[in-house]
């Protein structure tokens, strides 16, 4: 508990001197009823300055709706800085579907990003129009081992408070802040897709399983065969996703031709 509680001032402290040398006057989040966004607008919310936190639903179900709305109204009984607002999207996102190709309508993994991306668009917009921050809820294991977010949507922060901790540690974190229990038991979703898939449904594996595949560096003939499928899942997403992870590619002229 002594551990956490450090980690837990040196984040705010951190988070509150980013803002105030960027001139900013606080944080805006979005809350998926997920343990990443709470933990994150906690932290937020521990710096003293104003935070936004917002509720974005499209076509959510039910149980994840419910317990963004229980953390959000905790938070706000907690911390008298935190203003709350529900901005449903779901009339927009069906517009796209309505504008939209019917291909790509039709792509589901297009469609579920494109949600993502619909999110970012607002939280900037809520954010820019009251001098906010947009505190990203990545962690380590998603941001820099297996790439699980969403180009230019919730990975389109100003910051990541919560990005060198693993998915574990992000855990260890939310029970001393004493994060409601119906986070604390629900598997991790990415919230993006209408039949509620979890991230293991979607990955593979479990989020202590990809933090020991990004940590291994042993011998891989020692491994039972679930360990090696783990590292095999671990190593395809993190190939695949490398373009996310990385800085964006730039083409550099060579001066003679220039």
């Amino acid at each position: 508990m002594e551990k956490e509680l450090e980690v837990i001032d040196y984040i705010s402290n951190w988070l509150r001197q980013y803002a105030l040398n960027a001139g900013a006057n606080g944080f805006v989040v979005g809350i998926s009823g997920g343990v990443d966004s709470a933990v994150t607008s906690t932290l937020c919310a521990r710096t003293g300055m104003k935070v936004l936190v917002l509720n974005m639903p499209i076509r959510q179900p039910k149980v994840e709706f419910g317990r963004a709305t229980e953390h959000i109204d905790w938070l706000q009984t907690n911390f008298s800085n935190v203003e709350a607002q529900t901005i449903d999207l779901t009339d927009t996102f069906h517009q796209l579907e309505k504008t939209f190709p019917a291909n790509t309508v039709e792509n589901h993994l297009a469609m579920a990003n494109s949600r993502a991306r619909l999110r970012m668009t607002t939280l900037y917009a809520l954010g820019q129009t009251h001098g906010l921050l947009v505190a990203g809820t990545g962690n380590k294991i998603e941001d820099f081992g297996v790439g699980f977010f969403t180009k230019y949507g919730d990975g389109g922060v100003d910051l990541s408070p919560i990005a060198d901790l693993t998915k574990t540690e992000v855990f260890e974190l939310a029970g001393s802040l004493n994060i409601v229990e119906s986070i604390l038991t629900a598997k991790p979703t990415d919230g993006l897709w209408e039949d509620g898939r979890s991230d293991e449904d979607q990955m593979g594996a479990t989020y202590p399983e990809l933090e020991w595949a990004m940590e291994f560096s042993g011998n891989e003939e020692s491994l039972n065969s679930r360990q090696q499928e783990v590292l095999a899942i671990y190593r395809k997403l993190n190939r695949a996703n490398k373009h996310k992870m990385e800085p964006i590619p730039v083409c550099l002229l060579p001066k003679n031709i220039k």
